[in-house]
Parts: structure tokens; C-alpha cells; sequence
């Protein structure tokens, strides 16, 4: 049995309101899982034999807005790493909460169990230029760096084998000049799918929804949406049978375009699988231990 975690960030649960971008059956992803009108607050959690969908807290027991640093931490070690600073942090981690991913990080805890953790995004030499020139990674980037697992670059991308930020490989062409193809939605799912073949935990990061939030831009949201919904659907529509997927967030944003900031709502958590492993979820901090108590099955048995 393998894990697809596929992390989006900024996806709180909303007013279901039509100025909400996450409340619309336009969403057939959200829609699979919570069997409504996309994803907002009068979603009922919801649980079958194989589908599971609750909101689970990003708060974490902290004033204040919610931020990507200190909430993917904690997504990625399933320790608490706003009250172990007593504040929330971001975008990058803390240096207190460093530690928390280059020792006990998700792919540590993974490595441990004999299993094989990959993550699929992708990385333009223009990125590693400057992020080792500042010394700056994000929580997945430092979390793959500290596991001694490559990140993928290029070269990657045009062989097939890993997926850029926006899906598409559009942004690589468009905005950076790379001679990569234009791929769809599902063949960028594909190469998600291909990759559950051959590691037990594959995590894809979507950080453009975050983007469009900070925007307050309705048409970008929009844009965004179309995409990445039909990435979801080919990953739920051909879901292997001994492969769980998990979706979550970090934290609230991109439902309420009336602010730039970040939001203190509930975020989803979707599962399709191995829903048990994941029922007693209830905060960022229980994302890592779920996985692990997943991937631990096979070896129990």
C-alpha cells in the first residue's frame, strides 16, 4: 500500500456564498468528497466505507492568523510548531522549528519503516541560485534536503518524472523561458500515479491557491480552479485500489477574497482509501501520525 499526499495551500472552509471560489459545483473534486457544492461551512463531514471528509482545526491553539510556515511544519512532522514558538510564523520556518524537518520530518519518520518517501514537485535553476544563496528553503524543500532525497529539476520535468508548481509546465514556458512542453491536468496526474508505483509516499505541493488568495482576484481563483480540479479528478477517477490519497491544506485563504490575509477557518481533510487510519483526525498536528499509522499496516500484518 502506498500514500498520495497532495497538500494545497491556503484552502480554508468558507461561507457557502457565491463570492466564495471554493463553494461552487464547478469544484467536482471537493464536490466527490463532500457530496455538495464544492467545499464551505455547511459541508457535513461525511464518511463511507472508502471516502472520508472532515475539517480539521489549523488554529492550533494560537492567536493570531495562521501562517504556511508553522502550519507545514506541523503538517510535515505532526508536531505542534506554533505553540512550541508561541506564535504563528511564515512563510518559511521558523528557525526553531528547523529541527522539527531535518531530523523528524514525515520522510524521516517514513525512512525509518524500510519505506521509500519521493516528493514530485519540480525546481528551475533560477530557484536553487537563489535559495542557496539565502540559505532559504520551505518546509518541503527542506524536508526533502534533510531526508537526502534530490529535489527534481528540469531535467526531471522533461523526462516525464516529476510536475512544476502550476500542473501544466505553462509558468516554465511562459514566464522563465524553458523549452518544456505544455502537458494537461491528467498527464501531469498520471506521472502523480506512475510514482505511487514505485515509492510508498509521493507528496505533491500546490501553493498557486495561496497565491490567488493574497490576490483577492476572482478571475485568477477561477483560472486556477480549472486546473487544478481537473488534476484532482484524474487522481481520484484512476485512484489504484492499494493506493490512499490524502488532500489537505495548511491553512484558510483563497475562501475569502474580501482580504489579503490569511483566515482562522477550519481547513479539509480528504482521504480516499484508508479512511480509518485518518477518522481521528482533528488538527494539522494529526496529518503525520495518520500517514504513518497508514503505512504502517503492511508491516503489521
Amino acid at each position: 500500500m502506498s500514500v498520495v499526499f497532495i497538500f494545497i495551500d491556503g484552502i480554508g472552509i468558507g461561507e457557502n456564498i457565491k463570492e466564495n471560489p471554493l463553494a461552487t459545483e464547478k469544484w467536482e473534486s471537493f464536490s466527490s468528497f463532500t457530496q455538495s457544492n464544492g467545499l464551505h461551512n455547511e459541508c457535513i463531514a461525511r464518511e463511507s466505507e472508502s471516502v472520508l471528509f472532515k475539517p480539521i482545526d489549523a488554529n492550533l491553539g494560537v492567536e493570531g492568523l495562521p501562517q504556511s510556515g508553522t502550519g507545514q511544519v506541523t503538517l510535515f512532522s505532526g508536531v505542534n510548531a506554533s505553540q512550541k514558538i508561541g506564535k504563528h510564523f511564515g512563510p518559511f520556518p521558523y528557525s526553531k522549528t528547523k529541527p522539527l524537518l531535518e531530523k523528524r520530518s514525515l520522510f524521516h519518520q517514513i525512512q525509518k519503516m524500510g519505506k521509500k518517501p519521493h516528493f514530485m514537485n519540480a525546481y528551475p535553476d533560477i530557484f536553487f541560485r537563489r535559495a542557496e544563496k539565502r540559505d532559504r528553503w520551505s518546509a518541503t524543500t527542506l524536508m526533502t534536503r534533510s531526508a537526502n532525497i534530490p529535489l527534481n529539476t528540469t531535467q526531471d520535468v522533461m523526462d516525464g518524472k516529476a510536475i512544476t508548481a502550476e500542473i501544466k509546465q505553462n509558468i516554465w514556458r511562459e514566464k522563465l523561458n524553458l523549452s518544456v512542453p505544455e502537458i494537461t491536468a491528467s498527464e501531469a496526474a498520471d506521472r502523480l500515479l506512475s510514482a505511487a508505483k514505485e515509492y510508498d509516499l509521493v507528496l505533491y505541493e500546490f501553493y498557486l491557491t495561496d497565491k490567488a488568495g493574497h490576490s483577492m482576484d476572482r478571475e485568477y481563483a477561477d483560472q486556477i480552479r480549472e486546473v487544478l480540479d481537473l488534476f484532482l479528478m484524474h487522481t481520484i477517477n484512476y485512484l489504484p485500489e492499494d493506493v490512499t490519497l490524502v488532500i489537505t491544506s495548511d491553512h484558510g485563504n483563497l475562501e475569502d477574497l474580501t482580504t489579503k490575509t490569511h483566515t482562522r477557518n477550519d481547513v479539509p481533510l480528504f482521504v480516499m482509501g484508508d479512511i480509518e487510519s485518518f477518522r481521528d483526525a482533528e488538527s494539522l498536528v494529526d496529518i503525520t501520525p495518520s500517514i504513518v499509522k497508514a503505512l504502517s499496516k503492511d508491516l503489521q500484518a
